[in-house]
């Protein structure tokens, strides 16, 4: 795909498990990350017009990043009462949380899922990801000083929750 713009169908099949294993790592939850990856895979068809061949897995990172923060910003402006459980509802076939390949432990993952949202970001988008601080300054539209920053600090805060 190198040089060559992607069809929508071909981001989604190669890249579908990426954008999950993204969107958990931000959300962490299964619920939210389906949500996360199917408003991402949204965006994704509507910028494929536009995408400049190159880091497809930075412009995707960005893409779930960015919708990430948005229902952050969302929920801080409207909180929303959680409905019960629906035992007849049918969830896709997809990958669970326990199936998420990048081989963080449960205990990594509870305390990722209790850092502030910027820490929390940074740190995922660096440390399971793997972009550049420069990326993950273009991701979530900072500089790359603050990146520095908040991975550094994401990090203390990180150790200090798993002693």
């Amino acid at each position: 795909m190198t040089g060559e713009v992607p069809t929508w169908e071909e981001v989604a099949r190669t890249h579908g498990r990426f954008l999950y294993n993204v969107a958990y790592r931000l959300s962490g939850n299964d619920d939210d990350a389906f949500d996360l990856v199917q408003e991402a895979l949204l965006r994704v068809r509507k910028g494929l017009e536009t995408y400049q061949p190159g880091s497809m897995e930075g412009w995707l990172s960005r893409i779930v990043t960015n919708v990430f923060l948005d229902e952050v910003r969302r929920k801080r402006r409207r909180p929303v009462e959680v409905m019960p459980e629906d035992p007849e509802r049918l969830l896709p076939s997809t990958p669970g949380a326990d199936e998420v390949s990048d081989g963080l432990s449960d205990d990594v993952q509870a305390a990722l899922r209790r850092l502030p949202d910027e820490f929390r970001t940074a740190v995922v988008l660096c440390d399971v990801v793997g972009l550049s601080y420069e990326e993950i300054a273009e991701a979530i539209s900072v500089p790359v000083g603050t990146v520095r920053s908040r991975i550094h600090r994401g990090r203390r805060l990180l150790r200090a929750a798993l002693q």
